[in-house]
């Protein structure tokens, strides 16, 4: 019977979702400048060194230019007060060039991150981070949703998952991730229409709750922490999760790991995403997406 699972595992690659994504988004960049419409611009701001923001940031403006985007990268450094990035954001908020804008976190402990979330602009929240945001999002209306859930909502329509009536476990409660995700599963449509448990660090029986799930979307931030005792045969597991580990036998002195024990857990499952390659590509490939629509409704 195990054999069997492990012939029809199938990964859920974010790589090839994300570039179907990408490549449709460069055709219709194309199609908007040969129409003397303006490219979608995003604008990031990177405050400080911190080498994972480096890395994201770094993949981000890539993606913009392999779409066709325009981007604009604004550096500043890790001692940068809080009014003075307010004054950046509120910069961009006016400049009517700008379609999205993003603050990449975490932020220098100095900088409150929810009044910097709350500065920018709710129409350039690309991020999907926004009060107004979340609470169209809460409400079923069109809006721009939080990058990663968005990301995974469209890998299950890429390799066209069927969710209906499926019972999925949500394991963490960030705003950014768990608490969204929860919330797109159980809307009335496709993907959706789940019955969805939110599990959190207080939950006392996260092991018997992931064992009845047809869908585990591990998003805590603990490397490894999904095991294979708590997966059931046939699950669709989606690693969130992705944590620098120090690794001496690579080149960048580190590897990165989700919150699923990859090896153990994939053998059960019908779909898996792997880490790297699996949520990390969706995110942005979203995030480009939200920029063009912000482009669109202006333009």
């Amino acid at each position: 019977m195990r054999s069997c699972y492990l012939c029809a595992m199938q990964i859920l690659d974010g790589k090839k979702a994300a570039q179907s994504i990408k490549d449709e988004l460069k055709l219709n960049v194309a199609q908007r400048i040969a129409e003397g419409k303006k490219a979608p611009h995003l604008a990031a701001i990177l405050v400080g060194n911190n080498g994972a923001s480096e890395t994201y940031v770094a993949a981000k403006v890539k993606a913009c230019e392999d779409a066709g985007f325009i981007s604009t990268l604004i550096r500043m450094n890790a001692e940068t007060s809080e009014p003075k990035l307010m004054e950046q954001i509120e910069k961009l908020n006016n400049d009517p060039d700008i379609d999205g804008i993003l603050v990449q976190l975490p932020l220098p402990t100095q900088i409150n991150e929810s009044n910097i979330i709350n500065a920018i602009d709710a129409e350039k929240d690309v991020d999907g981070f926004h009060p107004v945001n979340v609470g169209r999002m809460t409400l079923g209306q069109p809006t721009f949703i939080s990058a990663t859930p968005f990301g995974i909502m469209l890998m299950l329509q890429h390799y066209k998952i069927d969710t209906k009536g499926k019972h999925a476990v949500v394991i963490g409660r960030s705003n950014i991730v768990g608490r969204p995700m929860s919330i797109l599963l159980s809307e009335n449509k496709n993907p959706g229409n789940c019955t969805v448990t939110l599990c959190h660090s207080k939950t006392q029986n996260i092991k018997e709750l992931c064992l009845q799930a047809d869908i585990i979307i591990a998003a805590l931030g603990k490397p490894g922490f999904l095991t294979a005792d708590m997966v059931k045969q046939g699950a669709i597991v989606i690693d969130v999760g992705i944590t620098r580990m120090e690794d001496a036998t690579k080149k960048s002195g580190y590897r990165l790991k989700g919150d699923v024990e990859f090896e153990a857990v994939a053998p059960l499952c019908s779909w898996i995403t792997p880490v790297p390659g699996g949520v990390g590509p969706m995110t942005i490939a979203a995030l480009l997406k939200n920029t063009y629509n912000s482009c669109i409704q202006k333009n």
